[in-house]
């Protein structure tokens, strides 16, 4: 008999040895969450994410030290209309002595009121650099708190870049533990349903969870190299829970299969390391490389994300490993104890793959036309991707639950010059003059207004001019006053030679980064499924199935990003989700949904085709082999997809719409990919490529007693 697999040798000494194996898992987790207690993470910093023209001035601001203290504004007016300026000046002393004392503030600006009346605004400039401002900011919002408390009569609030990044902050930090919260109970309820017995559906969870718990503490030291971009506790959440109760669940009920068939308990453990623990390890494998496909994208926040669910990933597949066959040895039949006798029942009376079977039959009689119709259907949902429109995140995206947002929303209507800012950066002999001409041809156009001061700032041969827009703070009016600087009055003004010139700002830096995302995503999509391809070309020794695979991937993708289109470019959803439609989807969404997606179909079909490919393995036609393999794998697959389903809709109910369009888009494609793909497109043409699917390999069937063996060896 050759050597024995890795995942065999190994499940075989977590059996043999429990208590060491659960002991040495309780140290991992123990150990990675003191790694996260003693090891503060990084988050990003501003000059990460510089990219394109407005990337250039920003480093050139910098070079020439023009850089803004940050800064912060409160806000005044009254509910009930006009603003009183004796009250609101009385408010506003009160707030200048309060703020001037506090060690953070370098300077407190003069009062600024409104034309139309209705407000007034105090401008406070921070000592030190934003992330000083991030650290400090909370004084000011305490002060300002203060001085609200002693003026009701009038409604006063703070907004600045430190303060919104704050109530952001909050906004999520909120959404993950009501992610948290639902999550688990549901998961285990499913897991309930699935087992119908409380330990059997409770390790699926536990172990799940502490993945997750492990992955963020092995992520804080990796924040170091890969900074955090404000999504990696949300995505390691989503991801963790969803891939590790797959994983378990696969190994799971393959085991209490084996068992159910007469094998002893380790032996039913050998057997569902070399074919689920197989599969897992494939699957595993597959997210990996296809979350590795964010690496290519060039972008610190796609970086975070991509370590920390590679980590999460990795942490799963070795926990289902290890300790998963350990638990199963420890507590052998007991596993189905306590039963729920309505749902065991119920489980025992349905059987594996009951319902499938049903699904599949006319599947299996009628292959063609089942193709033919599954494959209108997923064209169907997937023709509204062909309009999908991408637009970065800004103030209109982000929700107004946020009192800072609102705050910021209410400021830039009162003073148009708070709106979008753009920095026009020159530098050369006559940076200045030429600066002076656009400010003058600017405002003369009544495009743009300057912030009030000094319009023009000037070190050495740099000057910066700052122009804001009088659009409103949207993408599409963001995009259109970006061109029009860009393309027709800077170039106008500055067309001197000698003189060098970029437009930034953060307005710049969010279309440019949105344009980043699109003209990399053919460059992920390359990587993520040349990749893949041939990782399934190795696995199954088949060029057929790595091709089949890869088409039924980017049918799945295509009508995930259709459904997007539909529910976030339209107001129909609206009320259903809580959310205003944009008109677009953001950026990052559709490069970030892609990897995800594609490794995470992975997962079933590496379990399916492993399931037909023992069948045509036994001898069977390639029609009983896609039965057999299909109704075989229903349970367990039905029971994964659930969860993940589940576990994504979650993040749909949330506040940030980042979270929706993730949750929606991800709930969307597995439940395509575990219904039309995988009990109709998926058998169908496995069936009519008979067994030519299995090309160039020829698989030959083995006598039970063999093949038997061969499942715990290489």
């Amino acid at each position: 008999m050759s050597r024995r697999s890795v995942t065999v040798r190994v499940a075989r000494w977590s059996a043999t040895h429990p208590w060491r194996a659960i002991g040495l898992w309780l140290l991992l987790v123990v150990v990675a969450v003191g790694l996260s207690a003693a090891i503060p993470k990084q988050q990003t910093k501003a000059d990460d994410t510089w990219i394109g023209q407005s990337g250039t001035a920003s480093e050139l601001i910098r070079q020439a030290n023009l850089e803004d203290k940050p800064s912060e504004t409160v806000l005044l007016t009254d509910p009930d209309g006009p603003l009183d300026k004796a009250a609101a000046t009385a408010a506003l002393d009160q707030l200048r002595q309060k703020m001037t004392a506090i060690d953070a503030v370098g300077a407190v600006g003069q009062p600024v009121w409104a034309e139309n009346g209705t407000a007034a605004l105090l401008p406070i400039e921070l000592k030190g650099n934003a992330d000083d401002a991030s650290d400090n900011v909370e004084k000011l919002v305490a002060a300002t708190a203060e001085v609200q408390e002693a003026n009701q009569g009038l409604t006063i609030e703070q907004a600045g870049t430190a303060s919104v990044d704050a109530g952001i902050w909050k906004q999520v930090g909120d959404d993950l533990a009501r992610a948290e919260k639902l999550s688990l109970p549901i998961t285990f309820a499913l897991m309930l349903l699935a087992f119908g017995a409380l330990i059997a559906a409770g390790i699926p969870v536990l172990l799940a969870f502490s993945a997750v718990g492990a992955a963020l503490g092995f992520y804080a030291p990796l924040s170091y190299l890969f900074p955090d971009g404000g999504s990696v506790a949300n995505v390691v959440l989503l991801i963790g829970m969803a891939v590790g109760v797959d994983y378990s669940l696969f190994y799971l009920k393959r085991e209490r299969e084996e068992r159910q068939r007469g094998r002893g308990t380790v032996d039913a453990i050998e057997i569902a390391a070399a074919t689920s623990g197989h599969s897992v390890v494939v699957s595993g494998f597959a997210v990996i490389v296809s979350m590795a496909g964010l690496y290519v994208a060039q972008d610190p926040v796609f970086s975070s994300m991509a370590t920390a669910t590679i980590v999460v990933v990795a942490v799963a597949v070795l926990g289902s490993l290890t300790v998963l066959p350990a638990l199963l040895a420890k507590l052998g039949h007991r596993v189905d104890r306590p039963r729920v006798p309505l749902l065991w029942r119920l489980n025992r009376r349905i059987g594996p793959g009951g319902i499938s079977r049903r699904l599949l039959a006319p599947v299996l009689r009628f292959p063609k036309a089942a193709l033919v119709i599954s494959a209108v259907a997923v064209v169907a949902l997937a023709v509204p991707a062909l309009g999908m429109k991408t637009e970065p995140g800004g103030l209109s995206t982000l929700p107004q639950s946020i009192p800072e947002v609102k705050t910021l929303t209410a400021l830039q209507q009162n003073f148009p010059s708070q709106g979008m800012a753009f920095d026009v950066v020159a530098k050369g002999n006559n940076a200045e003059a030429g600066l002076a001409n656009l400010q003058q041809a600017a405002v003369a156009g009544r495009e743009f207004v300057v912030m009030p001061g000094e319009a023009i700032k000037k070190n050495g041969d740099t000057a910066v001019l700052t122009l804001v827009s009088v659009l409103p703070d949207t993408s599409a009016d963001a995009k259109k006053a970006l061109e029009k600087l860009r393309n027709d009055l800077v170039p106008s003004a500055l067309s001197s030679a000698g003189t060098t010139w970029a437009v930034g700002g953060e307005t710049a830096s969010s279309v440019d980064y949105g344009q980043h995302q699109r003209d990399q995503l053919p460059y992920v999509i390359a990587f993520v499924l040349a990749l893949t391809l041939l990782m399934m070309v190795f696995t199954f020794r088949s060029v057929a199935i790595a091709l089949v695979t890869t088409v039924l991937n980017l049918a799945s993708v295509a009508a995930c990003f259709g459904v997007l289109s539909l529910v976030f470019q339209h107001t129909w959803a609206e009320g259903l989700l809580d959310f205003t439609s944009p008109g677009f989807v953001i950026s990052w969404i559709p490069v970030f949904l892609f990897v995800i997606l594609v490794g995470l179909s992975m997962d079933y079909h590496v379990f399916v085709l492993g399931r037909i490919r023992e069948g045509v393995q036994e001898g069977l036609s390639p029609k009983e082999a896609v039965r057999k393999g299909i109704t075989e794998s229903a349970g367990v697959v039905t029971s994964a997809a659930a969860v993940m389903v589940s576990v994504f809709a979650v993040f749909a109910t949330l506040g940030m719409i980042e979270m929706k369009q993730m949750g929606i888009g991800l709930a969307v494609a597995v439940l395509i990919d575990a219904t039309l793909v995988r009990i109709v497109m998926l058998p169908s043409i496995m069936v009519l490529l008979g067994r030519k699917a299995w090309w160039p390999n020829k698989l030959a069937a083995t006598a039970p007693e063999t093949r038997d063996r061969e499942l715990v060896t290489v």
